[in-house]
């Protein structure tokens, strides 16, 4: 193990965000004695193993305001500015995570104080804002471009999403290593395939991003072809209120489960009840919720998005959208609903990613890439 010598830093995570982050603080805490994280209180308190890391929060006022929106994230980012430059004797390597890609001001002071910078991109923040038309879609761009230019290295999932997020012209500095891996006593096959109840969901955030809305606009054809079928739909976010009403305006809503959040704790029990997940995502870098389905046996319906094709081969280890209609995924359920081999399918899904997603393996991977400059 090194001697303290790396900061993490991210703009202040959500109860989507713990996860990411605290799989990539255990990564590090078995390669750096008391790393740095500059984090959100919500972290904070989730993070299991606090005692291992030096972990510095901060808070930032969210506002829909338009002009004052800007301002406050600004105000944020010297706030994060202030702690690196506070403690700039005590590491040598900044790793920014989470919307890293965004925080020009302290990824500028760290290249100033001569810090090596690394950028690990789990998600393109800028397709997000695009595809929920925010307005400082165009601003974040430039400023997510700037980031890539200044980073000596960025991080990628899979080199799948070099050419997914139209990231060749900064190749040279591409590193691949991911920070996925799953506790398998934890994530594992609690209730047999054939017992588990005609029950086929979605978990996740439910945002414009992630296809919920398809998902939902889908549920009327899927539910004439399978009587018995019922939906869970589980998370919390900004479409929460539309999907309750579309579920009503469409008369299904006493066949559609909304539990709301659902804890990393829970998550074991939720998915050993699915027959199948449906992930109708616009965008993703290598999502969590995939990888804990497929460990609990759970076949997942995915679009073929970021690492997504990485992991779910369509009829082998999992099924692949064609495209996210509401019409397609309709399609789709019914296919992998009506396949003869769909427990064969989710036992490969299962095996798959037992080989390839152990805590041993990230962290070989992002000692080599830490090592490379």
């Amino acid at each position: 193990m090194s001697r303290s010598g790396i900061c993490v830093v991210t703009f202040p995570v959500g109860s989507s965000g713990a996860v990411p982050l605290s799989n990539l603080a255990d990564v590090l805490c078995s390669i750096y004695q008391n790393p740095i994280i500059i984090s959100s209180k919500m972290f904070s308190d989730s993070y299991l193993n606090k005692d291992k890391a030096d972990i510095i929060t901060i808070s930032h006022r969210r506002v829909k305001d338009i002009f004052i929106k800007p301002i406050n994230y600004s105000f944020t980012q010297i706030k994060i500015s202030w702690i690196i430059l506070h403690r700039c004797h005590d590491y040598t390597k900044c790793i920014f995570f989470l919307g890293g890609d965004g925080l020009i001001i302290p990824i500028i002071l760290c290249k100033a104080l001569n810090k090596e910078v690394f950028l690990c991109l789990g998600g393109m923040g800028s397709r997000v804002l695009k595809q929920t038309n925010d307005p400082l879609y165009p601003i974040y761009k430039i400023i997510s471009h700037l980031s890539y230019i200044l980073a000596n290295k960025i991080i990628l999932y899979t080199p799948r999403l070099i050419q997914a997020w139209n990231l060749e012209d900064y190749e040279s500095s591409i590193s691949i290593a991911h920070r996925h891996f799953l506790d398998f006593e934890t994530f594992a096959v609690t209730t047999s395939f054939p017992d588990r109840p005609p029950l086929i969901g979605y978990i996740g955030r439910l945002s414009k991003e992630k296809g919920t809305e398809q998902f939902v606009h889908s549920l009327p054809a899927i539910f004439i072809e399978r009587q018995n079928l019922r939906v869970l739909i589980g998370g919390d976010g900004q479409l929460k209120e539309s999907i309750e009403a579309s579920l009503n305006e469409e008369g299904i809503a006493a066949r559609v489960d909304l539990p709301g959040w659902i804890s990393h704790n829970d998550l074991p029990r939720y998915l050993n009840q699915l027959r199948l997940l449906v992930l109708p995502s616009y965008t993703e870098g290598l999502p969590n919720i995939m990888l804990e389905a497929m460990a609990c046996g759970t076949p997942v319906l995915a679009t073929s998005v970021g690492a997504v094709p990485d992991v779910i081969i369509d009829g082998k280890t999992g099924f692949i959208l064609e495209d996210n209609s509401p019409e397609s995924i309709a399609e789709s359920v019914a296919r992998a609903l009506s396949s003869p081999d769909l427990e064969r399918i989710a036992e490969a899904g299962r095996r798959f990613v037992e080989e390839n997603f152990t805590f041993e393996r990230v962290v070989e991977r992002w000692k080599e890439v830490l090592d490379e400059i």
